[in-house]
């Protein structure tokens, strides 16, 4: 099974690639950023990685976020024996679903502009972003997977996000991460 490995703007998380014909999990997302009682054999093995912070997961990568002190050379190959271990058992159930849901003509454009022009750009850098709320003009979006924590998020959320739905948008004033 190949697994390949791409960097990501955040040097403490990596994006593990995925065989389309084993994906990690069945639809949406999962950020996990502590070890829990109810997590799947393939979960609780990545945890007992010593060094690994975080767990991002989507169908087609996981992104693995580490601890500062610990080291990508020694990382990478027990992440990749564990995924090459557990993925051919199947994937995990679905998460977090990006639904469009029932919303104002607003929050329904910015929704659409996330999915369609923000998303798939910050997926290639190991990352999510969820759309949280809009009120008084102030959009207001979760960073998930490698842009948590990334030193590139905040631009990534201004100059990137901000000005291109400041730009469709003429409703937006701002864009905030919570």
């Amino acid at each position: 099974m190949l697994i390949y490995t791409e960097i990501t703007p955040n040097p403490h998380s990596l994006k593990f690639v995925l065989p389309p014909e084993y994906p990690a999990i069945e639809r949406g997302t999962r950020e996990l950023n502590q070890p829990s009682e109810m997590d799947e054999p393939l979960v609780q093995a990545l945890w007992k990685i010593s060094g690994v912070k975080s767990l991002f997961f989507t169908r087609a990568f996981i992104t693995v976020s580490k601890s500062e002190d610990a080291s990508w050379h020694e990382l990478i190959p027990k992440v990749k024996e564990v995924l090459q271990h557990y993925l051919p058992q199947g994937p995990l159930p679905s998460g977090e679903i990006h639904d469009m849901g029932e919303s104002s003509d607003i929050e329904g454009q910015i929704r659409s502009i996330l999915e369609e022009y923000i998303r798939p750009g910050i997926a290639m850098d190991g990352g999510d972003v969820e759309f949280v709320s809009f009120s008084d003009g102030v959009v207001k979006l979760r960073l998930q997977g490698s842009c948590s924590g990334c030193p590139s998020s905040l631009y990534t959320l201004k100059a990137g996000i901000e000005n291109l739905l400041t730009r469709l948008v003429p409703e937006v004033q701002a864009v905030e991460a919570e």
